[in-house]
């Protein structure tokens, strides 16, 4: 509920600046999110746009920092285009995160402030990119990953180090921030408040008075709005898979292998014997004894333990060597030697006294060779199987790393090459909304939308020790627009509405204009000489709207930044129409009895504030070091973005 304070304070591309805060390692690099090869090089890239001290931060870095947080963002909603999310200030946003970065790495340097490589280690250790299944470190993995990327291991390191002096230096100004109440009550009793208002939506749809457009009409218009209807990039998946039963007929067993794994393991197959118990364990020989008359008595343990206040435990399915490990050699040989339903003890254990009644004997009798013959088969085939794989796939990228070609190697090695149609990053097809993306190049997306068209062809697991596949880009299409003649029908349809758009706006503005002078707003809409939905009336407190997890339509937010009796006109959105949004009243909140409240809204607030004073210093020691900036940095990097990001598409 708190959380609108915070959706306040933070603007839209608030996530990116805490990516690049939190690990300006550039996660787009252990995310899989770099592209290459966009960027030219006769724009200036060597140009200084921040110097601090002694260090100083490029334009191609600059350049290098926004593609990859575009390249993130743009991941995760394959629709984002560079303009939207230039136009929101990521670019501006990344440019003072690098410059703060580097400021601080400088104060550091000043303040004789050093991060170890220990523990920069230990940082890159938890990074899963460079892990195995297992969990741990893999130092093959973390080479083969800096080479795949073309980023050297010192730059990474840079990073890191950056990141951690951030994290040691400005974490620590935001501990202990306790605001009084007095700071935190207004913010409390907004979320209290109650508004109501009256809302009229004035559709596109509206106005049938608009004809269809020319062609030279439809082409100027989508020129203009090509952007809409922007496909993201599309690629051909190239692969090969080898699956384990390629090596099914090699990996049979011979005789002399099934009765020498039989001889090693005659442990497993001689006969054997277990027992379970219903166990007592008391502290004293005496306790342990007096029991044990009990029962001898006729009473069952269970009985007697409980008349003292305790209970058995249930030993299931023990080996001799099993309770031995448990109470003692002792115990164990008395045990296996009772039968069935006596009672053993007590004896000394290692926890105590120890009272046992036998309650089931298992006895399995050896297994000849005969008989586990093929379960030892199916033991020595898949074990086998996993070596030829593993040896296979080991060749396979030696081949690769030597610079064997994705067709050379397909060829040399008798890989069936199969090759996708065109898809978009999440395994669509834009030609056909009916393609079934096949199983096992569903696993294969990411790895290769994150290659460049000259990375070498990687062997991507399927189905770990089973199945892998040699995969790499084929063909590749930029992000663009279609043709218009593909898309003439959605593009005349849109043009339609955008006219009433701007038919919508005009009256919706002639609306709010009477509705101010003192006409109400239901008559107004019933004036307007256009059949139009009747205003609703709307209302309720700012925490039940504005609840955590759920963003309230713009109409309704809107109300809550509005002066009393006042009226305004806000647009739907996508050229569907225009809103007038009219308050009515408005009813004050008061938290001061709701404690609960005020402290829930004082610890949000405290995080907040803890924010600022690490930007606040962070500002202190930019001024205090004289950081110089390039004021047209952030302007030349959008227009070199936008060019190279395929004019904006």
């Amino acid at each position: 509920m708190l959380s609108v304070f915070r959706r306040f304070i933070r603007s839209k591309f608030g996530a990116f600046v805490a990516l690049i805060f939190l690990g300006i390692i550039a996660a787009a690099f252990i995310m899989g999110d770099i592209t290459s090869g966009k960027l030219g090089s006769a724009m200036g890239s060597g140009e200084t746009v921040a110097k601090a001290g002694g260090s100083r931060l490029t334009l191609a870095e600059l350049q290098d920092r926004v593609q990859r947080v575009f390249e993130t963002a743009r991941r995760s909603n394959p629709g984002l285009q560079i303009g939207d999310f230039l136009a929101q200030g990521g670019a501006a946003q990344v440019y003072d995160q690098l410059v703060a970065s580097m400021t601080l790495k400088e104060y550091a340097k000043d303040q004789q402030v050093h991060i170890s490589k220990r523990l920069v280690d230990a940082q890159i250790a938890q990074i899963p990119a460079f892990q195995d299944a297992a969990g741990n470190f893999s130092q093959e993995n973390f080479r083969q990953l800096l080479l795949r990327e073309r980023i050297t291991e010192q730059a990474l390191r840079d990073d890191i180090s950056r990141e951690i002096l951030e994290r040691q230096m400005l974490a620590p100004l935001g501990l202990g921030v306790k605001l009084t109440d007095s700071m935190v009550l207004p913010y409390a009793s907004l979320l209290l408040e109650a508004r109501q208002g009256t809302i009229a939506i004035i559709p596109a749809t509206a106005f049938k008075d608009i004809g269809d457009p020319t062609d030279a009409q439809l082409g100027d218009f989508y020129k203009k709005t090509a952007a809409r209807y922007t496909i993201p990039e599309q690629r051909r998946i190239r692969y090969a898979v080898i699956d384990v039963e390629r090596f099914a007929q090699a990996a049979q067993p011979t005789d002399a292998e099934i009765a020498s794994y039989y001889n090693q393991n005659k442990a497993a197959y001689a006969a054997r014997e277990s027992r379970s118990f219903e166990q007592l364990i008391l502290p004293t020989q005496a306790a342990a004894k007096a029991i044990a008359d009990q029962v001898k008595g006729g009473k069952s343990l269970a009985a007697a333990a409980q008349g003292a206040g305790l209970s058995v435990s249930e030993l299931t399915d023990q080996s001799r060597e099993g309770l031995t490990s448990a109470a003692s050699a002792a115990v164990a040989n008395a045990g296996f030697a009772a039968k069935q339903g006596e009672l053993v003890g007590p004896l000394r254990g290692s926890l105590g006294w120890v009272l046992l009644r036998v309650t089931a004997v298992k006895s399995t009798p050896a297994r000849p060779l005969d008989a586990v013959r093929s379960e030892i088969v199916a033991t020595l085939r898949t074990q086998k199987e996993k070596k030829l794989l593993s040896d296979f796939t080991g060749k396979i990228e030696d081949q690769v790393a030597n610079g064997g070609s994705f067709e050379e190697v397909v060829k040399d090695n008798g890989l069936k090459l199969e090759t996708t149609p065109f898809l978009v990053s999440s395994g669509k097809q834009v030609e056909d909304v009916a393609y079934q993306l096949p199983a096992d190049v569903q696993p294969l997306l990411t790895p290769v939308f994150a290659m460049s068209q000259d990375d070498d062809a990687q062997l991507i697991p399927i189905a770990a020790d089973k199945r892998y596949a040699l995969a790499a880009p084929g063909d590749i299409q930029a992000a663009a627009p279609p043709p218009l003649a593909k898309v003439k029908a959605l593009v005349a349809m849109q043009y339609k509405l955008a006219q009433g758009n701007e038919k919508a706006k005009a009256l919706a503005e002639q609306i709010r204009a009477k509705v101010a002078k003192g006409m109400k707003l239901d008559e107004a809409v019933a004036a307007a000489g256009v059949p139009l939905p009747r205003p609703q009336v709307v209302g309720g407190r700012r925490a039940d709207i504005m609840r955590e997890g759920q963003r309230p339509p713009a109409e309704i937010m809107m109300l809550f930044a509005m002066a009393a009796n006042s009226v305004k006109t806000l647009p739907a959105g996508q050229d569907r129409g225009y809103f007038v949004v009219q308050l009515n009243g408005i009813k004050s909140g008061d938290a001061g009895s709701d404690k609960a409240l005020v402290n829930q809204v004082r610890d949000q607030l405290s995080d907040v504030v803890g924010q600022e004073y690490g930007q606040q210093f962070e500002r202190a020691v930019e001024k205090q070091l004289g950081v110089k900036r390039n004021a047209n940095a952030v302007a030349g990097v959008q227009r070199a973005l936008t060019s190279a990001n395929n004019g904006g598409q």
